[in-house]
């Protein structure tokens, strides 16, 4: 079970070598616009974030995922954290 802030610190440590140079990865980030992530890209970052938690990703909710915190969110939902 991963908490929110642990979800928000993976993604920053796994999305940093996917992200243009010289971004600053915060929780409103756009994955694509503000950090340059393509879709390909993006979903290296999923399996790679998916890895690492040992979770699976519902594929229908990630076209609803825009920011860095949008995909912490479901990350912590998927790992077990906050389920109230």
């Amino acid at each position: 079970m991963a908490s929110y802030d642990e979800c928000l610190q993976i993604i920053r440590e796994l999305a940093e070598p996917f992200a243009d140079e010289g971004v600053t990865i915060e929780e409103e980030s756009v994955l694509g616009a503000e950090l340059g992530l393509s879709s390909l890209r993006t979903l290296e970052l999923v399996a790679d974030l998916e890895d690492r938690l040992d979770v699976s990703l519902p594929l229908n909710a990630l076209p609803g995922v825009r920011t860095v915190g949008e995909l912490a969110r479901l990350l912590e939902k998927a790992s077990g954290g906050n389920e109230g």
